[in-house]
């Protein structure tokens, strides 16, 4: 199963950053999203991104004209009538994911393979909104996707191998490195990870210390490059909130219990970096 032409499903963040690392490994794509300013904003931060990397010598400008050449609007999911793989990276919303699969599986060619860039929900439930579970499978890339390594590739219960194996090729050509993780709520990373910045905001909500403290604790003694509140405002509040309700839903178990202070700041609309406030203001 050879991967040629690409179509993405949303232009923000995440899907922006799928949308230009496959345009620079030579695939044909497709970025599609419902809102015409969506598109052009998230095509105006690519053309910075690559601009940057012009700037420090990384590509020359007709390569950065090349991978933008390769990059077509789509406002219209009927334009995933003739690829060969559909990676959604929409809200993070079970209903709204299983409507986009369902639409899907009635347009895209038999042979296409949906992914679902999903930072936490199940990839069977997702698949079972189609009629080729076989061929759904989860692709969880890292953000800021153009510079992390990472993608999880997460198998449905019906996943082919043949569909999993064609991911994992694909991923090696988007100079990323694929890891096999099991359908699982949160997979390996949020289920690490989100527990974590949960407990530095309960940590914070007790009074312990404060935000600035907790995250020099984690930066100095644990060498992260970013504290774990910093953090939580560059995902998204509203993320790691819908990814902890995921866990605790999935597990039922109480270490996974939303901090009511992560609850609070998502009611007051303190959504982190891209509400201009969170833990910190910006």
């Amino acid at each position: 199963m050879e991967i040629k032409k690409v179509l993405v499903i949303g232009a923000g963040q995440m899907g922006g950053g799928i949308a230009q690392v496959c345009a620079q490994a030579g695939f044909d794509v497709k970025l599609n999203d419902i809102k015409e300013e969506s598109y052009a904003k998230g095509i105006a931060v690519i053309s910075k991104n690559l601009s940057r990397s012009v700037e420090k010598g990384r590509m020359t400008e007709d390569e950065k004209t090349a991978v933008l050449g390769r990059i077509t609007k789509s406002l219209d999911l009927q334009d995933a009538n003739d690829v060969d793989i559909v990676i959604e990276a929409a809200v993070e919303n079970m209903e709204i994911k299983k409507s986009i699969f369902a639409k899907l599986d009635g347009i895209a060619p038999q042979h296409a393979i949906l992914a679902t860039n999903t930072s936490s929900l199940p990839i069977t439930e997702i698949a079972a909104a189609t009629n080729r579970p076989e061929n759904v499978i989860g692709m969880h890339f890292m953000n800021p996707v153009p510079v992390m390594k990472l993608v999880e590739i997460i198998r449905g219960l019906a996943t082919s191998d043949e569909v999993y194996q064609a991911v994992e090729d694909m991923t090696r050509k988007l100079s990323k490195t694929p890891v096999e993780v099991n359908d699982f709520p949160g997979f390996v990373a949020n289920r690490v990870l989100m527990p974590m910045i949960n407990e530095a905001i309960y940590t914070l909500y007790e009074g312990v210390a404060s935000k600035e403290a907790i995250d020099e604790v984690m930066k100095l003694g644990m060498n992260h490059p970013m504290g774990p509140l910093q953090l939580a405002d560059f995902i998204g509040l509203d993320t790691c909130l819908y990814i902890m309700e995921t866990l605790h839903e999935g597990f039922g178990d109480s270490k996974y219990r939303p901090c009511p202070l992560l609850r609070k700041y998502v009611n007051a609309g303190w959504l982190g970096k891209k509400s201009g406030r969170g833990f910190y203001e910006y």
